[in-house]
C-alpha cells in the first residue's frame, strides 16, 4: 500500500535496510487460533483504572478477558476497545520483567481504530520506573493517535523536564488517507545520542539529545507496550459518534540490535 507518497515497509523479519543494519533479536508474529490469548511468555497484561498509576483522565478499565486482548486467529492481536453500558473496557499489554531492549530498533505492523476519544499507542517504558519513577525513567511513544484525527501520527519523548503536555514530539499528517485504512509499520531507530521515528520506512522526526532541554534519559533498557485507551488528557472523551468496538490490530513487533 501507499499513503500520501509513503512507501509500504519490507514485511521480511531477517533484515531491514535503512541505512544501519540490523539484526532481529525479539518478535511475536501473533499467530494462533482466533480467540486464544497472548502468549505468557512474552507479555504482561496492566489491570485495573487509572488509579493504578496510569492516569492521563483515562475512562477505560484494562482487562486481560479475550475480549479486550486476543488473537484474531490471522496472524493479528486485536486489542478492543468496549463500551459496557456508559462504562469502559480496553486492554494494555507489556514485555516488563520479560523482555527489554537498549539500543536498536523497534517496529509494529499496525491497523489503528479511528473515532472521538479512543487513543491507540505503541510506546515503551524505561525498566527503571520502579525505583526512579516517571518521568526520570524515560518514556518513548512510537505512536500514538487521537481517533478523530486519523490523519496524523505521533511520536515522542517524555522525561525530565519535558513529560506530559511539555513533551518532546513530532507528528506525521497524511495529505490524502487515514492511518486507520490500512497497515503500517510504526518504528523507532534508537542510539547513544539519538531517536528516530518513521512510519513505513519515512524519517519524520530525528530527536538528538543535544537538542533536548533536559536530562537524556535514554541510555538503559525499555519494555514495550501496546494499549488502547478510551478518553483522557491526550484524545480526549468520546461522543455519541464514537463507534464502539474500537480495534486495533497488530501484524507484528520486532526488536532489531545493530549489527558489528
Amino acid at each position: 500500500m501507499s499513503l500520501a507518497g509513503i512507501s509500504s515497509c519490507t514485511n521480511d523479519a531477517d533484515q531491514v535496510d535503512l541505512g544501519r543494519q540490523y539484526e532481529l533479536v525479539w518478535s511475536d508474529e501473533f499467530t494462533g487460533d482466533s480467540g486464544s490469548l497472548v502468549d505468557p511468555s512474552k507479555w504482561k497484561y496492566d489491570i485495573g483504572t487509572g488509579s493504578n498509576g496510569w492516569g492521563n483522565n483515562e475512562l477505560q478499565t484494562y482487562t486481560q478477558s479475550a475480549k479486550n486482548v486476543s488473537l484474531d486467529g490471522k496472524g493479528n492481536l486485536k486489542i478492543t476497545a468496549l463500551k459496557v453500558g456508559s462504562q469502559y473496557t480496553s486492554g494494555r499489554i507489556k514485555t516488563e520483567g520479560l523482555f527489554t531492549q537498549e539500543y536498536g530498533r523497534i517496529e509494529a505492523r499496525i491497523k489503528t481504530p479511528r473515532g472521538q476519544g479512543i487513543w491507540p499507542a505503541f510506546w515503551a517504558l524505561g525498566e527503571n520506573i520502579g525505583t526512579v519513577g516517571w518521568p526520570k525513567c524515560g518514556e518513548i511513544d512510537i505512536m500514538e493517535q487521537k481517533g478523530q484525527y486519523p490523519f496524523i501520527t505521533y511520536g515522542s519523548l517524555h522525561g525530565p523536564g519535558y513529560s506530559g503536555g511539555n513533551a518532546v514530539t513530532n507528528s506525521l499528517r497524511l495529505e490524502q488517507g487515514n492511518f486507520t485504512d490500512d497497515f503500517n509499520v510504526y518504528a523507532v531507530e534508537w542510539g547513544v545520542d539519538y531517536i528516530d521515528f518513521y512510519v513505513n520506512e519515512k524519517l519524520y522526526s530525528s530527536v538528538k539529545s543535544s537538542e533536548v532541554n533536559g536530562e537524556w534519559v535514554y541510555n538503559h533498557s525499555f519494555f514495550l507496550l501496546l494499549n488502547v485507551a478510551v478518553g483522557g488528557s491526550f484524545a480526549g472523551s468520546p461522543n455519541d459518534n464514537t463507534p464502539f468496538p474500537g480495534s486495533m490490530y497488530i501484524d507484528y513487533v520486532r526488536v532489531f540490535k545493530e549489527k558489528g
